[in-house]
């Protein structure tokens, strides 16, 4: 084996021994291969006696002080004067140099444990592309009426107000009763609900991911403001209620709501209430009325009548009727556009996403449909 590659070996040993055993490998290596280490100190001294002889002490101070280091933290020898052997063999060049101009140190590294630290940059990462968006409303205004579609602007229906006069039974030689009816034309005027995003060319080719998560972003959120809008139009045209809640609870009162348009012959075919006051009827089923409130399938009814969550709707209010009595007027349905050469966006490289609507809400029948306040006394 070459006497460099046996020196190799030497140093791996040398690790993690103590200053007794290191002195006692070396020792032996040295006997075992006095030639070759003669050698070696002839050949990397060569031309460099005089440089050398200046160094070796400056040298030979610097290894105690690491010898010393190392033996306080007990973590590693490192042995002194035949370290001297390798190293003016690896740099004999160097040495030979060093009596012109600069000084040589011998520099033996530490090797520890490998960490992330030992990476420069970011560590390679897994994305997840669906953006986690925010929640969309539990049920739409247009989820439970009714959908007209018109080619103006003004949606006008006909609503019977009254009658005069009644029919009854005919007496022989006498007159018929005479009724007449009384009728009123009501107009809806349609308006835009609409909203736009704009975003960078740049951004659409770079995150594609995220720009084509807009689109149903929109449509969320034109639904938010469409069914805000829409509830102030129920709660200015519909019947409010006469319930109070002393001496009932909340499905208590909801039964009375029906039993109250079913006497005026309307039907009733929903319930709306947002979803703490849901709960708060979950509650008192099991205790109160068990054979009135039933929850099956996770579907809660009062008297058989669906009552669904609205979060557009105030807490403690309620909505009660026949839900076909009510209708969204289009003049033009929902629309999403995107456009680059919309204002600036040409010479700015942007893209304006556009979403809108041309409708209206038409309560029809106020009679059919009941606002109500569970707070009510």
């Amino acid at each position: 084996m070459e006497f460099k590659e046996q020196f190799k070996e030497l140093s791996t040993e040398l690790i993690g021994k103590s200053k007794e055993q290191a002195e006692n490998l070396i020792k032996a290596f040295k006997e075992a291969n006095d030639e070759a280490v003669k050698s070696a100190i002839e050949e990397g001294v060569k031309g460099a006696e005089d440089a050398f002889a200046l160094k070796l002490k400056e040298v030979q101070g610097q290894a105690d002080a690491m010898d010393k280091k190392m033996q306080e933290n007990k973590t590693q020898m490192e042995v002194k004067g035949d370290f001297l052997v390798d190293a003016i063999k690896e740099n004999g060049e160097a040495i030979v140099k060093a009596k012109n101009n600069s000084s040589v140190n011998i520099e033996v590294k530490v090797v520890g444990d490998m960490s992330t630290a030992n990476l420069t940059g970011d560590e390679p990462r897994d994305y997840n592309f669906d953006i986690v968006a925010f929640p969309a409303q539990k049920v739409n205004v247009s989820d439970l009426v009714g959908s007209v579609n018109i080619g103006g602007g003004t949606y006008t229906y006909t609503r019977e107000t009254g009658a005069e006069g009644s029919i009854g039974a005919a007496t022989e030689g006498l007159s018929k009763n005479q009724i007449d009816y009384d009728f009123a034309t009501v107009d809806v005027a349609t308006d835009f609900i609409a909203g736009f995003a704009r975003y960078s060319k740049k951004m659409r080719n770079n995150l594609s991911y995220i720009t084509s998560s807009i689109p149903s972003m929109l449509r969320r959120d034109y639904f938010k403001s469409e069914n805000s809008i829409f509830n102030g139009v129920l709660e200015a045209d519909a019947t409010a209620s006469t319930e109070i809640i002393t001496g009932k609870n909340k499905a208590q009162m909801l039964m009375n709501e029906i039993a109250k348009l079913e006497d005026a012959d309307y039907d009733t075919n929903g319930i709306v209430v947002r979803p703490s006051d849901y709960m708060d009827m979950l509650k008192a089923a099991k205790d109160d009325l068990e054979s009135a409130v039933t929850y099956e399938g996770g579907v809660l009814r009062v008297a058989g009548v669906q009552v669904l969550k609205a979060t557009w709707l105030t807490a403690n209010k309620y909505f009660i009727g026949d839900w076909s009595r009510i209708n969204k007027i289009n003049t033009e349905g929902l629309s999403l556009e995107f456009s680059d050469v919309e204002g600036t966006n040409f010479i700015k490289n942007a893209i304006t996403a556009r979403i809108e609507s041309q409708t209206a809400l038409a309560v029809e029948q106020p009679l059919a449909i009941v606002f109500g306040d569970f707070t009510a006394v």
